[in-house]
């Protein structure tokens, strides 16, 4: 049996991998056009800041590794541009030796990830202007970074934010410019206010409202331009979301959604026979709305991976959906959201109220005490919990998964408040402040 997987880093050596375990005398090819495999880009900012020592650490294994303890032929540097459904072909080129190759498969997963969003802005082929997504995006801008001390991020969501405080640790100045009147647009705006205040108080200056236009520069960027002003800056880093890597199978008949999203079923197939697909070039399907969704996370790519592979080795197996958590830290903070958020549910018609409440992590008695602001939206028709949001310097992270658990699930308010939640003052209060929150529904 012919195996090939396109994409060499998450989804792609999660599905290798458990081809490798439930098969035997499998043939597996994996082709990977960059030529590193196995990597956690969720890691990247950090070596910035130094929380990180080096991309070594990202790699959770090598080439060597894949090819000699594993026996899969893993390929670097191996770009796919064609898939033909019918004759089950794989076409591309060689890039390290600049040939095409093809190959043969029985079964093919699509793991091709995505790739940064840079519009096509007046002068964006300058030097000094990048975005981070792979290991060399970071060596190019750890370089650039030796000529640099005024840095513009464009761009308020996750990577914009944690490239800003990693940042701000090398005690650079930063500029963050988002078109929209908030950072962190994914939180709503009463938790998003509380991030704006985080970022003033560490020093980064916030442009909200204004859209980039073009930028400005002899042979590196000099001055990035909005609708409204001129910045001076040393680097740009743009930020402003992903697309999936997927203009290959356009001509394929492989059914793709408006943003280019490869649609798959929840045992990761196709439309097209014997064609699987994960990740972040894929759709999730999320939970609470009860649909197929975008939510690139590394999270998903790893769990959607392993139950590609477990089917193309033929052992059946759902993937069971997300709901839309996420958690970053932000200076102080820990920024952790789960489920809808206002927005969500508004444009979806669903009939919810929002309970909001300042808690803290621990015992209230207890000097080292942090504050915990809360936000739960809920259905006002059947009283299931449909999100969160949990803001604070310590305890958000347990609590959000708390509320994920709860979202899985499907619980209502009453069955929330009846969870049999650990308890003692170095930990907790007596009721969990999420209960507390949720004890002041309407």
């Amino acid at each position: 049996m012919n195996y090939v997987v396109i994409g060499g880093v998450a989804a792609g050596m999660s599905a290798a991998m458990q081809i490798v375990r439930n098969t035997e005398d499998a043939n597996i090819t994996t082709l990977e056009m960059g030529n590193i495999y196995s990597y956690a880009q969720c890691g990247l900012p950090y070596i910035i800041g130094g929380a990180v020592e080096s991309t070594e650490s990202l790699i959770a294994r090598d080439v060597k590794t894949f090819r000699e303890k594993y026996g899969i032929d893993a390929r670097v540097f191996h770009q796919v541009t064609e898939v033909n459904i019918d004759e089950k072909v794989v076409k591309g080129k060689d890039l390290e030796q600049n040939q095409p190759f093809e190959l043969s498969y029985n079964k093919l997963l699509i793991a091709t990830g995505g790739s940064p969003i840079i519009p096509d802005w007046k002068g964006r082929e300058l030097q000094g202007i990048h975005a981070l997504k792979t290991i060399p995006d970071l060596e190019n801008i750890v370089d650039d970074l030796t000529r640099a001390k005024n840095i513009t991020i464009i761009g308020g969501g996750y990577i914009g934010l944690e490239l800003a405080e990693n940042l701000i640790e090398t005690g650079r100045s930063v500029r963050m410019i988002e078109r929209n009147t908030r950072i962190a647009k994914m939180f709503d705006e009463d938790m998003g206010a509380l991030i704006i205040e985080e970022a003033k108080n560490h020093g980064v200056e916030l442009c909200l409202g204004e859209s980039v236009e073009a930028f400005k520069g002899t042979d590196y960027v000099e001055k990035v331009v909005t609708d409204q002003n001129e910045y001076d800056t040393d680097l740009v880093i743009v930020a402003t979301g992903i697309k999936p890597n997927t203009d290959f199978l356009k001509n394929t008949g492989i059914i793709l959604q408006n943003n280019g999203a490869i649609q798959v079923n929840r045992y990761m197939q196709t439309n097209i026979d014997d064609v699987y697909a994960a990740g972040d070039c894929s759709t999730q399907f999320h939970r609470i709305k009860e649909k197929d969704d975008y939510i690139p996370l590394g999270t998903h790519a790893n769990k959607q991976g392993r139950v590609a592979g477990l089917n193309m080795a033929g052992i059946p197996k759902a993937f069971q959906g997300v709901v839309g958590t996420a958690i970053l830290r932000f200076f102080d903070l820990t920024l952790a959201k789960t489920g809808l958020s206002e927005t969500d549910a508004e444009a979806l018609n669903f009939p919810y109220e929002t309970i909001t409440h300042e808690g803290t992590h621990i015992a209230g008695y207890f000097e080292n005490k942090k504050k915990l602001h809360m936000k739960i939206i809920y259905r006002t028709d059947n009283d299931m919990v449909i999100g969160g949001q949990v803001i604070g310097e310590a305890g958000a992270d347990k609590r959000i998964d708390v509320l994920a658990t709860a979202l899985f699930h499907r619980m209502t308010l009453e069955e929330f408040e009846d969870l049999d939640l650990s308890y003692a003052p170095p930990y907790n209060g007596v009721w969990d402040p999420l209960q507390q929150t949720i004890r002041r529904a309407k």
